[in-house]
C-alpha cells in the first residue's frame, strides 16, 4: 500500500518511519524541505498511484498530521481540489470532532471520502506503536486497516485501535482520553507534591518507582514521572508553567453541554492555569478576606 503524509513534524516524522518500517510505502510532504519528499501537496498527490499492482483501481488515501485549526482547514481544503472522487483523506491531528463534520461534508460535495483519526502515542509512537481512535464509515476505514495495523501497537488489535463511529467519533474519543490524561496527570503530580513536603519520606523517586510494579496506580504516566525524577530529582531545570493543547477544555465545554459532572478532569484544567499565575489575584483577595473578617495575618507582596 502507498500512502501520502501531510506535516512532518515530531509525530508525522516518526509515523512516517513506522509506516515504512512495516511495509506501508509512504510520500510525505512537509513544508521544511529537509524532510520532504515532494515540494509540495499536488506532487504528493501525483505521486500517488491510481491503481494496484495488478490494474485494479485504488483509492489514493492522504493522512493529514498538521497542526488543528486554520492549518488543518487550509489543506483539507487544498486536498479537497487535488483529489478524485473515491479519493480518502484521514485527518490525524488533534482537531475538534465539530471541525471534522465540516471537512467531511466540503470534501463530499467532490466525491472525496473523509475518515479522523485521534492518535495517542507521542514521541514514543515510533518504538511502541499508537493509539488509535478511528471515525467514518466502515468501508472506509476497512480500505485503511493496512495503515492502522502498521501504526498500532503489536498485539490484539482491539488493544490499540478502536473504529469508535462516523466521522468524529475518533477525535471525540481522543479529546475524551486527553480530558482523562489530564486527570491523572494532576493526581500523580499532587501526590508528588505531598511526598516530597513530608519530613517521613526521603526517597521521593524511588518511592514512586515502587508503585510501578504490582500497584493499582501503576501506569505508564507514572513510569513517565519517575524517569523524569530520576533524570533531576528535584526537577529544578523546569518551570511550573503547564501549557493545555486545548482538548482539555474542549472536554470540560462538552461535558457542560451534555450536564455530565466531570470535577476532576475540570479541576486538572484550572490547575494548569494557576501555573501560570506570577501571583495569583484570587488567592490574594482570599488572604484579604481573612484578614478582614477574622484579622488574620497576612504575608506583604514580594518586591
Amino acid at each position: 500500500m502507498h500512502i501520502g503524509l501531510v506535516g512532518l513534524g515530531k509525530m508525522g516524522a516518526n509515523m512516517r518511519s513506522r509506516l515504512r518500517a512495516h511495509g506501508i510505502e509512504v510520500t510525505g510532504y512537509d513544508r521544511n524541505p529537509d524532510v520532504s519528499d515532494v515540494p509540495d501537496l499536488a506532487a504528493l498527490v501525483a505521486a500517488l498511484p491510481t491503481t494496484t499492482t495488478d490494474g485494479a483501481p485504488a483509492p489514493r488515501v492522504v493522512w493529514v498530521m498538521v497542526p488543528a485549526g486554520a492549518p488543518t482547514r487550509g489543506v483539507v481544503s487544498e486536498l479537497g481540489e487535488l483529489l478524485a472522487p473515491g479519493d480518502v483523506v484521514v485527518e490525524g491531528g488533534n482537531s475538534h470532532y465539530t471541525d471534522d463534520l465540516e471537512h467531511a461534508a466540503h470534501l463530499a460535495e467532490r466525491g472525496v471520502r473523509y475518515v479522523d483519526v485521534g492518535v495517542s502515542g507521542g514521541v514514543w509512537g515510533a518504538e511502541n506503536g499508537y493509539g488509535l481512535m478511528a471515525g467514518g464509515d466502515p468501508d472506509d476505514v476497512a480500505t485503511l486497516m493496512p495503515v492502522f495495523d502498521a501504526l498500532r501497537p503489536e498485539g490484539p488489535r482491539d488493544e490499540g485501535f478502536v473504529h469508535a463511529g462516523q466521522v468524529g467519533a475518533g477525535h471525540f474519543a481522543k479529546m475524551v482520553h486527553n480530558g482523562i490524561e489530564y486527570g491523572l496527570m494532576q493526581a500523580y503530580a499532587e501526590g508528588y507534591e505531598l511526598l516530597t513536603a513530608s519530613d517521613q519520606v526521603t526517597d521521593v523517586a524511588g518511592t514512586m518507582k515502587a508503585w510501578s510494579r504490582g500497584t493499582v496506580v501503576r501506569s505508564w504516566l507514572l513510569d513517565l514521572l519517575v524517569a523524569a525524577l530520576e533524570a533531576d530529582p528535584e526537577l529544578g531545570s523546569i518551570d511550573d508553567w503547564v501549557e493545555d493543547s486545548g482538548e482539555g477544555r474542549w472536554t470540560v465545554d462538552e461535558a457542560i453541554d451534555r450536564a455530565v459532572p466531570l470535577p476532576v478532569i475540570s479541576a486538572a484544567l484550572f490547575a494548569r492555569f494557576s501555573s501560570r499565575q506570577s501571583a495569583s489575584p484570587a488567592l490574594k483577595a482570599v488572604a484579604a478576606l481573612r484578614q478582614q473578617f477574622g484579622g488574620h495575618a497576612v504575608r506583604p507582596a514580594e518586591p
